[in-house]
C-alpha cells in the first residue's frame, strides 16, 4: 500500500500563502507566531493519521462492518480512534474552552478533516458526523441538553449522526413521516423509521445520539412542519443510567464503496417506548438542521478532494517506478523510460492535480469566510455570509463530480493493475462515488445554487462574488505572465453572467421549470469558473514565492509546477464554460421537451 496520502507542502501553501496573504491584508497584519502553531497542529493530525489510520485503509474496506444479533461491529480500530481523538481534543476543537475545546479557526480545522479523509475515509467519518451532531446541540439546544450529550460526544464516547432520510423521503423532507408526540416530562414519542444514516449504530462507542427530523402531531404540512430532536440509541434514565431508547437497527446497507463506516436503517418506536427532545424552536427543524448541512456539505466536498488526492499520490508514486516505452524523440534508446516521462502520463497527472489542489484552495476559501464571519460585526460579516452562501454548492459538487474523474484518471496511469485490488486506486474509485449523492445530490445543489443563491437578495452574492474575481484579475495583470490568463477568466465571468441572464429571461417566458430544467449544467459551469478563480490566485501566489532569490530547489520547483497546473486547467478545463453555456443556451431546453413515453425500449 503507498505510504504517501497527500503533501504536506502544498496543505502549507493553500493555508498560509494562500488564505493567510489574504488574512494578512485584511487584518494589516502577518502572525509567524499563528502560523507556526498551526503547522504544529497540523503536523500532529498528520502523524496521527499515518500512523492510525492510513495502516487499516484498506483492512476497514475488507472487513466491513456486520450486523449480529442487533450489534453493528465494526474494525476494533474504531473504538481506539474515537478515544485518541477524544482524550487528545480533536472532537472537541471547534468549541469553546468551557467545552473542552480552543475555538479552533474553520480553515485549520478544514485542513484537520482533509488530512485524515486522505488517510482513511471511512475512519473519519465517525468522529465528523459527531463533530456536526454536537454542533447542533451546541448552538440551539436546551442547557439540559449540553450538559447531558456534549461532554460524552466530545470525549469520543458517544457517535452523533445526523437522521433525515426515509424510505418514502429521500431528498423530499417535506414528506417525512416519523412522528414525535407530546409527553407529559417534556420529552416526545418518537415512531417512525430512518435510512442511509452513516454511523447509525457501532460498538466503537458507547452510545449514538441521532439527530433526528420529525413532525409533532398536528403540526403544519410540509416542510414548516419539520422539528429537530435528539433521539439516543441508550437514553439517561432519572438516576443518570443508560436504558434502551426503542431504537433499533433493521438493516445495513452493503456499499460499493466506504465500507469501513456503517449506513443503517433505523426502526424508531415499535415498542412506543422511544423518547426524543426538542432541539430549538417548535417547527424550526429544517433551519436549524441547515447548519449542519451546510457544514457537512464542505464537508463532502473536502473529502472528495481528500480522496482524489490520496489517489493522486498513488498515481504519482507509480508513474515515477514503473518503467515502459521509450520518448518518440529518442526510439533508439536502449531501456524504457518512466511513464511519467511519457505526454499523456503527465496529461493525466496535470488533470489530478488541477482538481485536488483547486478544491482544496476552495474550501479553504470557504473555511476563511467561516471565520470572517464569527470574527467581523453583523455589517461587515454580511458579506462573507453571502460569499460563503453561493460558494458552498460550488464547494461541494465540483469536488464530488470532479473526484470521480480524477481517481478514474489515477487508476488510468496504472493499466490493468489498477482496476486490481492489488493497488489502492480501485478501492479510492469506489469510496469517492458517494459523495456527489451524499448531503444532497448535484442536482440539489444545481437548483440550490441557481434557484436560490444566483437570485437571493436581488443578486448581491454574485455581485460580491464577481467583485472579488475582479480584484484576482486585477493582480494579475500586474504580472505580464499572466495578463493572457486575466483576459482569459474575465471573459469566462462575462459568459457566465451573459448565461445567468439569458436563463432568468428564459424563466421569465417559460417559467421557473424551464429556468432549472438544467440547473446541474449551470453549477458544472460555475464550478469550473469558480476554480479557475482559485487556481489563477494560486498562480498568483506561486509567483510571489519564485521571488525569493534565497529559494531551496526544492521550493523553486515547488512553485513551478503549482504555475504549470494553472497553466493546464487554463488551457484544458476552463475553455469548457463556452460549450456548457452553449447547452444552457438553448431555448427551450430539450429536457423541456422530451415526454416520459419517450424513454421506450
Amino acid at each position: 500500500m503507498a505510504t504517501r496520502f497527500m503533501s504536506m507542502r502544498n496543505l502549507q501553501f493553500t493555508m498560509h500563502e494562500l488564505i493567510g496573504k489574504q488574512k494578512a491584508d485584511l487584518y494589516k497584519a502577518n502572525d509567524k507566531q499563528a502560523e507556526k502553531a498551526t503547522d504544529m497542529i497540523l503536523k500532529a493530525a498528520f502523524e496521527f493519521a499515518k500512523d492510525a489510520m492510513h495502516p487499516i485503509f484498506e483492512e476497514m474496506d475488507r472487513q466491513p462492518p456486520e450486523l449480529d444479533a442487533g450489534v453493528v461491529k465494526v474494525h476494533p480500530d474504531v473504538r481506539t480512534i474515537m478515544q485518541t481523538l477524544g482524550e487528545d481534543g480533536w472532537i472537541a476543537a471547534p468549541f469553546s474552552e468551557k467545552w473542552g475545546g480552543y475555538d479552533m479557526p474553520a480553515t485549520t480545522f478544514n485542513a484537520i478533516n482533509f488530512i485524515f479523509a486522505a488517510a482513511n475515509y471511512s475512519a473519519s467519518v465517525y468522529s465528523n458526523l459527531t463533530i456536526g451532531a454536537a454542533r447542533l446541540i451546541y448552538t440551539f439546544g436546551s442547557e439540559m441538553l449540553k450538559e447531558t450529550y456534549l461532554p460524552p460526544m466530545l470525549e469520543g464516547k458517544w457517535q452523533g449522526t445526523m437522521a433525515l432520510t426515509e424510505p418514502d423521503a429521500g431528498s423530499s423532507l417535506a414528506d417525512i413521516k416519523t412522528m414525535a408526540t407530546p409527553l407529559d416530562d417534556g420529552s416526545y414519542l418518537i415512531s417512525g423509521e430512518k435510512i442511509f444514516i452513516s454511523a447509525g449504530d457501532h460498538n466503537g462507542v458507547d452510545n449514538v445520539v441521532h439527530l433526528m427530523l420529525a413532525k409533532i402531531i398536528n403540526s403544519p404540512a410540509g416542510v414548516k412542519g419539520i422539528s429537530l430532536f435528539v433521539v439516543p440509541k441508550l437514553r439517561p434514565d432519572e438516576n443518570g443510567n443508560l436504558i434502551k431508547n426503542d431504537v433499533i437497527v433493521n438493516q445495513i446497507f452493503h456499499k460499493m464503496g466506504y465500507k469501513g463506516a456503517p449506513i443503517t436503517g433505523l426502526t424508531l418506536g415499535e415498542n412506543k417506548n422511544c423518547k426524543g427532545y426538542l432541539v430549538g424552536e417548535v417547527n424550526k427543524g429544517l433551519f436549524h438542521m441547515f447548519q449542519m448541512m451546510n457544514g457537512a456539505r464542505l464537508d463532502v466536498g473536502a473529502s472528495a478532494t481528500a480522496i482524489a488526492t490520496a489517489a493522486y499520490h498513488c498515481a504519482l508514486d507509480y508513474t515515477k517506478a514503473r518503467k515502459q516505452g521509450r520518448k518518440f524523440s529518442d526510439k533508439n534508446a536502449k531501456d524504457p523510460v518512466s511513464i511519467i516521462e511519457h505526454a499523456d502520463v503527465k496529461r493525466m497527472l496535470l488533470f489530478q492535480r488541477s482538481v485536488c489542489e483547486g478544491s482544496l484552495a476552495l474550501n479553504m476559501q470557504c473555511g476563511l469566510y467561516e471565520e470572517l464571519i464569527h470574527l467581523l460585526d453583523k455589517d461587515q460579516k454580511i458579506k462573507f455570509e453571502l460569499l460563503l452562501d453561493i460558494l458552498i454548492p460550488v464547494a461541494k459538487s465540483f469536488p464530488s463530480e470532479m473526484s470521480i474523474f480524477s481517481t478514474s484518471q489515477s487508476l488510468q496511469c496504472f493499466g490493468g493493475y489498477g482496476y486490481c485490488d492489488d493497488f489502492p486506486v480501485e478501492q479510492h474509485f469506489r469510496d469517492t462515488r458517494i459523495h456527489p449523492i451524499h448531503e444532497g445530490t448535484t442536482a440539489i445543489q444545481g437548483m440550490d445554487l441557481l434557484g436560490r443563491k444566483i437570485r437571493m437578495k436581488d443578486g448581491k452574492a454574485l455581485s460580491l462574488l464577481t467583485e472579488e474575481i475582479k480584484i484576482t484579475i486585477s493582480n494579475a495583470n500586474n504580472y505580464p505572465e499572466f495578463r493572457i490568463d486575466a483576459k482569459d477568466l474575465t471573459d469566462a465571468m462575462e459568459m457566465v453572467l451573459s448565461t445567468t441572464q439569458t436563463l432568468a429571461r428564459m424563466g421569465q417566458e417559460k417559467g421557473e421549470e424551464a429556468y432549472l430544467a438544467n440547473a446541474t449544467v449551470y453549477l458544472e459551469m460555475f464550478g469550473f469558473f469558480v476554480i479557475g478563480w482559485v487556481w489563477l490566485n494560486q498562480a498568483i501566489a506561486a509567483r510571489e514565492g519564485l521571488s525569493n532569490d534565497r529559494l531551496k530547489k526544492a521550493d523553486r520547483l515547488f512553485y513551478q509546477g503549482k504555475i504549470k497546473v494553472h497553466e493546464y486547467y487554463f488551457a484544458n478545463e476552463l475553455p469548457k464554460i463556452v460549450s456548457l453555456s452553449q447547452v444552457l443556451t438553448r431555448n427551450p431546453p430539450v429536457t423541456m421537451s422530451v415526454e416520459a413515453e419517450h424513454f421506450t425500449n
